[in-house]
């Protein structure tokens, strides 16, 4: 057995380890029974004895003695059953498919949340994908058109790059909450996941796009994907940034609308809840509330394996008893 291996050892039977106490009781009932065995012989004088020479079987007669404590040690030690485990997981994950659906019109660089909404929805939403270890999610994004930036992917990494990129600008403006909310169904239409969630982010009306938001919620109804909507903005008038004619930059304060009725009819039907973040607190709140409202059921299984190390001490122990035998009644008969 490697040395690495009794850095990791357990012993199935830890009590028996308290009988090598009994190692120092031997070592001493050994040499006070030597002790009253001797000879006593009154002479005068030792000097002329001092030069005798001493046997070398009388030297190393003491290896008899190790060899035993050797052998005792070696068994009790075997007794406590030495062994090394190795643990396996087995992961049974029942994962959610989630589309997040983000409105990228050009009302989202607002700065009612810092740095601007669409940053913050950004933000929070990475901090989301990091969270949902084990499911899939997509990204859509929707201005006046909608476009599926990434499909639903258990690559967070790549997901998380693709929600980096996206900038407001990038679609015709406009607010095609319908576009947005149908072609996330889309993602989701052939998935085979129990849960299907979309967690459509908007800050405005709809006001373009070919497919009606009634018509994209029935769709939504029909395939059984729940929908969670937040509405983004302060209430009342938010600072949004302005170019001018000169090519300078001004904030002028605009109004927040929002199509809350509409927003609360699709998550309501579909089994969803409606959510308003007037601030970027409120709208990590949310997130950590959808995250804690869909729960990934993950069942782990562990499997235990133990590996057996007393044999090679039971073969010490006995090694140890066979050399003291033979060498007692071969090199060592003639001594006491």
């Amino acid at each position: 057995m490697e040395l690495l291996t009794w850095k990791n050892i357990e012993f199935a039977y830890p009590a028996f380890l308290w009988l090598l106490l009994l190692v120092p009781v031997l070592i001493y009932w050994y040499f006070a029974g030597r002790k009253k065995k001797q000879a006593i012989m009154m002479v005068s004088s030792v000097e002329g004895l001092k030069g005798l020479p001493v046997s070398w079987k009388v030297r190393f007669r003491p290896i008899l003695l190790v060899l035993r404590l050797l052998a005792i040690s070696a068994l009790i030690v075997a007794l406590a059953r030495p062994q090394t485990s190795n643990t396996s997981e087995s992961i049974d994950s029942e994962g959610i498919d989630i589309v997040l659906a983000v409105d990228i019109s050009g009302s989202m660089l607002a700065e009612d949340l810092q740095p601007n909404r669409l940053e913050a929805a950004k933000r929070v939403a990475a901090d989301f994908v990091d969270k949902r270890i084990s499911d899939r999610i997509g990204l859509v994004v929707f201005s006046g058109e909608s476009f599926t930036q990434c499909p639903i992917t258990t690559d967070h990494a790549v997901l998380k790059n693709q929600i980096m990129q996206v900038k407001s600008g990038m679609l015709q403006d406009g607010t095609a909450i319908g576009m947005g909310l149908a072609t996330s169904v889309d993602r989701l239409r052939n998935s085979h996941a129990k849960s299907k969630v979309i967690i459509l982010l908007t800050d405005g009306v709809n006001n373009t796009g070919l497919v009606d938001p009634l018509t994209a919620l029935e769709i939504a109804k029909a395939f059984k994907i729940r929908v969670y909507t937040i509405g983004v903005g302060t209430i009342g008038k938010a600072p949004f940034p302005m170019p001018m004619a000169d090519g300078s930059v001004q904030t002028v304060m605009q109004d927040v609308q929002i199509d809350e009725p509409l927003m609360k009819k699709i998550s309501k039907e579909t089994g969803g809840k409606y959510f308003r973040a007037t601030n970027t607190n409120d709208l990590k709140s949310i997130y950590n509330e959808i995250d804690q409202l869909e729960k990934t059921k993950v069942e782990i299984t562990s499997y235990k394996r133990f590996a057996e190390h007393f044999f090679i001490l039971a073969m010490i122990a006995l090694a140890c008893i066979l050399l003291e035998v033979v060498l007692r009644y071969t090199l060592f008969k003639s001594l006491p």
